[in-house]
This record gives C-alpha cells, structure tokens and sequence, in this order.
C-alpha cells in the first residue's frame, strides 16, 4: 500500500525525535540538554474510502483532512441499493 493520499498528493515526511534532559533553567536547574535524536518519519492519516473517480466507484486511500474538507466525492447510496436488487 502506498502511503500517499490520492486527492491532494500527502506523503511521509522525515523528522528527528529529540531527547531532552534536565531542568529548565526558570526552574533552578542549569538548562535542557539536547542528549538523543533519533531518526522518524511522520506519516499521514490515510483512510480507505469508497468515493467516484471518473464516475466509478473505487476504493481509494484519502488522508483525514481531503475527508473532513469534503474533497472526496462519496457514491450515493441510492444507485448502489437499487443496483444490489
């Protein structure tokens, strides 16, 4: 499976996961100290919907933000109830 959202093209993005010690120094201590990083890759929120593509429907993986915004086009349930009987 492709981690990439078929409407507006999101994909993972490479980052670093970096450690943190000791206090803060508007706490008394003497500051944070950088002690690890680490490698990671932040991943969309890809879900698989049914939705119209070029009057079909098909299955695609659409992110969570193209859903939410309204950007995939759903089937109607309608022809897909009259097209079951």
């Amino acid at each position: 499976m492709s981690r990439i959202c078929a409407i507006c093209g999101k994909k993972p993005l490479t980052g670093n996961r970096i450690v943190r010690h000791g206090l803060a120094k508007y706490k008394g201590g003497i500051g944070l100290h950088t002690t690890a990083v680490t490698p990671r890759l932040f991943t969309p929120n890809l879900h698989r919907v049914r939705a119209v593509v070029d009057g079909k429907s098909c299955t695609i993986y659409a992110c969570a933000a193209c859903i939410k915004a309204g950007r995939v086009a759903k089937p109607s349930r309608a022809k897909t109830a009259k097209a079951a009987e």
